[in-house]
């Protein structure tokens, strides 16, 4: 008798969805692959979206990676657009689905099915949500409705609703195609998944370039304005008017099928899934945006709406549903956003994530050094911030803002964290230099540096959010000129180049806490206070770091 051919069920497509049959087919020949999407599209490059409605990408085609058609050519993959699963029978193996075309209602069986919905924006129920010009982001249709709205009402104003990856996205492209544009954020920063002093700098870029901020201020309701369009009413009382609203706070797994048919879910909301994707029901996968995924740092859980991540579930998946063993490891959360040609890129875990974290004792650093050598023309900063354990030094996160570099400096760390390197590792790893990529000494290896000189006992360390309550000396060893042109309250200026000679100066019976304008001058004066029994700290990144700290 031959052998019973397996048939493997795919709800949703994209990242996650995709990748299971693609792979899967790779794996089994012989195996009925069909993949169900309740929308037009089964592989989308739904991260291009913000450029297409911004005229960045002027062709829609281009975010088409693969048709139906190319599935079934290529792979041998029915794909089935339009056509929504409806319910899941466990105990057949069935699913109900919908021709939404026809409106036919069919069942297919299957040996193994993959759960791949991905999820839903978030709609609050503010008064007037549902008003025309109201719009989110999630489908190559949604952003045809946007720019039909931009041409048709001739748009010159806009508000987003929300300060994350979509949201900034959406704010720099509407700008691009030359609207005012307003964020408006709950929290009292933009792209939460940096610290609030490393936002700081890309929320000056914003306003740089022409965003309005409204941080740490709410939606109250949407109104329709007298003449045409809306008026935001915020929670502070502001009234900000627009000719359209994107909503961009975030999205929620979409679930309904899962707990629908009983599977299990996490305390986040997402589907629960062991390390090879599989639910509670052993003939049931899920990937993507809709799961419940572990941090490999901290083994908390996160929803982690990635399409890196969710790509390498869709295989891991395949490769269980075929019978390999393979498990995956968890997120790290790197990730990356522009926003007017700024960089910010991040991996790991950022420090409020840590501080919820009770055992994991950590430590900080702060670097601004140039994406390459100062002498070749065209060097840029890089804002760094280097998260690590005050005991052995493993790395836990990164994150690092600006013009050139900042992602192949977080790409390099990522590995490291993936391998459970340590700071020391950091310091003695050896990296492409040339005078226009980067230095002898690149950004990567002075962060391990300065976190190894802190972790040998070379470089104490300071915090600038403790010095309002610090009894300390507080040492300031710019240039006299830098100095007179603005300074901390308190604070008393002796040269690096001076210091020596004038060590009479500096209190015995003080902490004395130094900095400078980036961290450099002020690791060279502590190191030579330490040596001169003083007992020194470094206040680390200069007054750069404290900017965003104020």
């Amino acid at each position: 008798m031959a052998e019973k051919t397996k048939r493997i069920l795919i709800v949703g497509g994209v990242a996650g969805g995709a990748s299971v049959a693609a792979r899967a087919r790779r794996l089994c020949e012989s195996c009925d692959i069909i993949v169900f999407d309740r929308g037009p599209y089964v592989s989308f490059a739904n991260c291009g979206l913000p450029y297409y409605v911004g005229d960045v990408i002027v062709d829609e085609s281009k975010l088409l990676i693969a048709s139906p058609e190319l599935f079934q050519s290529r792979f041998r993959i029915d794909v089935r657009v339009r056509n929504e699963v409806l319910s899941i029978d466990k105990d057949n193996q069935t699913v109900q689905v919908k021709d939404l075309e026809t409106g036919e209602i069919y069942s297919e069986s299957y040996d193994s099915l993959v759960l791949s919905p991905g999820a839903r924006a978030i709609r609050p129920p503010f008064p007037g949500i549902d008003l025309p010009g109201v719009f989110a982001l999630r489908t190559i249709p949604d952003s045809r409705k946007i720019r039909a709205w931009l041409d048709k009402k001739k748009a010159t104003r806009a508000v987003v609703i929300g300060g994350g990856f979509i949201g900034i996205e959406m704010a720099e492209n509407l700008r691009h195609r030359g609207l005012d544009v307003t964020v408006v954020e709950l929290q009292k920063q933009v792209l939460p998944f940096v610290d609030a002093e490393m936002a700081f700098f890309v929320e000056e870029h914003l306003k740089d370039n022409g965003i309005q901020l409204h941080l740490d201020d709410g939606v109250k309701a949407f109104h329709s304005r007298e003449e045409d369009g809306l008026i935001v009413e915020t929670q502070s009382g502001t009234h900000l008017e627009a000719d359209l609203v994107i909503m961009a706070i975030g999205v929620r797994p979409e679930t309904t099928l899962a707990k629908d048919a009983g599977l299990e879910l996490g305390a986040l909301g997402g589907i629960k899934v062991d390390d090879t994707m599989q639910t509670s029901d052993p003939n049931i996968w899920a990937v993507g945006d809709v799961i419940e995924v572990s941090n490999v740092l901290t083994q908390a859980k996160h929803l982690m709406p990635l399409a890196g991540p969710a790509n390498r579930q869709g295989r891991i998946a395949a490769d269980a549903i075929m019978g390999r063993k393979k498990a995956f490891r968890g997120v790290q959360g790197t990730a990356v956003c522009g926003v007017f040609g700024l960089t910010v890129a991040a991996t790991g875990c950022n420090e409020a994530m840590l501080s919820k974290q009770d055992k994991v004792k950590y430590q900080t650093v702060y670097l601004h050094p140039g994406h390459h050598v100062g002498y070749y023309p065209g060097a840029k900063s890089i804002h760094i911030k280097l998260l690590f354990r005050s005991d052995t030094g493993e790395i836990l996160g990164a994150q690092a803002i600006g013009e050139e570099g900042a992602e192949r400096r977080i790409d390099v760390i990522a590995m490291a964290i993936q391998m459970k390197a340590t700071v020391f590792d950091l310091e003695e790893s050896e990296l492409c230099y040339a005078p226009q990529f980067g230095a002898a000494k690149d950004p990567v290896n002075i962060a391990g540096m300065i976190a190894a000189n802190h972790l040998r006992g070379d470089l104490p360390l300071a915090h600038w959010n403790s010095k309002e309550e610090a009894d300390v000396f507080l040492l300031d060893v710019r240039d006299a000129s830098e100095f007179s042109q603005g300074h901390l309250p308190g604070a008393v200026n002796i040269p690096l180049n001076t210091l020596r000679d004038r060590l009479d100066e500096i209190p015995q019976d003080k902490d004395i806490w130094v900095y400078c304008k980036v961290g450099q001058r002020a690791y060279y004066a502590v190191r030579a206070l330490l040596q001169y029994g003083q007992k020194a700290s470094c206040l680390s990144g200069g007054l750069t770091t404290l900017q965003g700290m104020a």
